[in-house]
């Protein structure tokens, strides 16, 4: 009875898949549940797979991730790519796949595809081209480059524990490498031949709303602040030295706004000049030697400099960019249709007091007002220019019913912390993958320290930052879906097919049984991860090898290979399941370039294992 249960949760979950109506993450849960309720699995047994290493891996994963894209890691070497590329669009989908097949030969094909994602995505914008044409690929060389070396894939260690555990001699590292260049020449090869014909080129497939945030780059340039932005300095005997910004009536005397205030550190002994910034607001205190960015018409700034005796300075190229940086930002909100600030004045809404931010700029209906803000009634529709510093943004963004904060502060506000630092995220990234390839620590160690390291050097912002950026439908949908090899094993399902098979081919002598062997460990590794197949199906072809007489590692580098052509459906490997959501691919999409690609290597394969590993 549970055996026929088992089969019917596995076959309703598969037509779940294959017809998308409903998400993969809540589907593979419903399964789960149908597991524990049929009392298949016990609740223990369910919920195993949400503390499998794969399942946290993937997890450490994004965190790195988000790393290399908040840094600009991911861009500077999209651009390298690029330009390596010469803007050709074949030349650069074959550079990316040979770079995937060997950054994955040492470490795991899931960490490949979450180190290369960020990339690949980058790379796609810029060249104003759908990601969804090259993020599908880069899941399938991912899973292909596990065959490049022992440590590549899960599934090389345990066919290589098992002739192990049976006396037999251990895989070298470089011992699968020949299947495995076979499988990369092949696999690239069909690839670059299909990528116009099956993989989707939609942009509404991973169309996002990135092209209509409105960024603070964006904002800058739209309100024309880089040629509306002035610096001066204050020597040493101006009468503005400790004054305060609400004694001086900046906006109301000359119709400028103090921006934010450049000074030296007086703290201890300086051996360099060590500068730090603060946004300006009513309390600053101006002292000797600090540089003041103000903003306001030219006129209006000298006038300013010449009362004061402060000497004006040129503004360096890319400076007004600054005024974004890793505490202070600027944003644009809009006022809701019941908004206390409607009809009123910019003077009298204590904006500054309440929030902690300064109004530098109104849009109305597209026309700017940067000039005598204080007299204009606020009215609904307006757009109101806020600079502080990004903490207080965000707060304003949560906290008030007045306004909405356009774009995406908390994005903004990340990568304006992590600017600067693509250098020590490459080391991390390199770290991570050093620690991997020598087993120093287990890979899912090996991460950690990874996505860790990546939040204490400040290429993420905090843990809030790291958590926002796990792709938590991928996490759920792998582990929910990792106990359902349990189910089938418990059942007794695998055996059944298992020895089925034997008895069905084992006439045919062992090139019979290794197809077989081959056939079943692909179609259920279409459905189950990768590892856990090879975990169920080592063991089966062991036995089969040795009823033949045949060698068993033939037979266990077929396992691993077949558990690695993971192509066919979204939830075969993590890597699918990684790219699926943000390449906004369907079922229907694997299975239309997968199973030509799964057919074609089973026959490659089946050319190639023999010749290699003979019998």
């Amino acid at each position: 009875m549970q055996l026929t249960l088992t089969f019917l949760i596995l076959g309703a979950t598969i037509f779940a898949f294959v017809t998308n109506k409903v998400r993969a993450d809540l589907v593979a849960i419903v399964s789960l549940l149908a597991f524990v309720i049929t009392d298949i699995l016990t609740p223990a047994e369910a919920l195993a797979g949400f503390s499998n290493s794969v399942v946290l891996m993937i997890a450490g994963l994004f965190v790195v991730g988000a790393g290399i894209l908040r840094t600009g890691l991911a861009g500077m070497a999209g651009q390298l790519l690029l330009k390596w590329s010469g803007n050709s669009e074949l030349k650069l989908f074959v550079l990316l796949l040979i770079i995937v097949g060997s950054v994955g030969a040492f470490m795991s094909n899931t960490g490949t595809v979450a180190l290369m994602m960020p990339i690949v995505v980058s790379i796609a914008i810029s060249m104003k081209v759908s990601p969804s044409k090259f993020l599908l690929p880069l899941s399938y060389v991912a899973s292909l480059s596990g065959l490049m070396t022992l440590i590549a894939s899960p599934t090389n260690l345990i066919v290589s524990q098992l002739l192990v555990d049976r006396d037999y001699n251990k895989l070298g590292f470089f011992e699968v490498t020949p299947i495995g260049i076979v499988g990369m020449i092949v696999g690239i090869t069909y690839l670059v031949l299909v990528r116009n014909i099956l993989l989707p080129n939609e942009k509404s497939r991973t169309e996002t709303k990135a092209d209509y945030r409105l960024s603070p780059k964006k904002i800058i340039k739209q309100y024309d602040l880089n040629n509306r932005l002035f610096k001066v300095f204050v020597p040493e005997d101006s009468s503005i030295i400790d004054a305060t910004l609400a004694e001086l009536k900046l906006p109301a005397k000359y119709t400028l706004c103090m921006m934010k205030i450049h000074r030296r550190s007086q703290e201890g002994i300086n051996f360099l000049p060590v500068t730090y910034q603060e946004m300006a607001g009513p309390t600053s205190v101006i002292h000797a030697k600090d540089e003041l960015y103000v903003q306001g018409e030219e006129e209006n700034i000298r006038r300013f400099a010449s009362d004061y005796s402060l000497e004006m300075q040129e503004l360096a190229e890319g400076e007004a960019d600054e005024l974004v940086s890793k505490h202070l930002g600027i944003a644009e909100v809009l006022l809701t249709p019941n908004s206390s600030f409607i009809n009123k004045t910019v003077s009298t809404l204590g904006f500054r007091e309440k929030y902690n931010l300064n109004i530098i700029g109104i849009n109305r209906r597209g026309g700017y007002k940067l000039q005598d803000m204080v007299t204009h009634k606020l009215k609904f529709g307006d757009a109101i220019l806020v600079q502080g510093a990004w903490d207080e943004i965000l707060l304003l963004a949560r906290e008030t019913q007045d306004v909405v904060v356009v774009g995406q502060p908390k994005e903004h506000a990340s990568v304006a912390a992590a600017t600067g630092k693509a250098g020590i995220a490459g080391v991390i990234m390199l770290l991570m993958i050093v620690l991997m390839a020598f087993e120093i620590f287990p890979a899912v160690i090996s991460v950690m320290i990874g996505a860790v390291l990546m939040i204490l050097t400040g290429c993420l912002r905090n843990m809030e930052d790291a958590y926002s950026n796990m792709n938590f439908e991928s996490i759920v949908l792998v582990a929910a879906m990792l106990p359902m090899a349990t189910a089938l094993e418990k059942t007794g399902g695998m055996a059944i097919l298992s020895d089925g098979i034997i008895n069905a081919l084992g006439n045919y002598g062992p090139y019979g049984v290794l197809i077989g062997v081959y056939i079943l460990t692909a179609v259920f590794g279409q459905f189950i991860s990768n590892t856990a197949t090879a975990v169920l199906f080592a063991p089966i072809a062991m036995n089969a090898a040795i009823a033949m007489e045949a060698s068993p590692t033939t037979f266990m580098i077929a396992v691993a290979v077949a558990a690695s052509m993971a192509f066919v459906t979204p939830i075969a490997s993590p890597t699918n399941a990684l790219v699926m959501t943000a390449g906004g691919y369907k079922f229907m999409d694997f299975v239309k370039i997968g199973i030509p690609l799964q057919i074609i290597m089973f026959i490659v394969m089946m050319l190639a294992i023999p010749f290699f590993f003979p019998f």
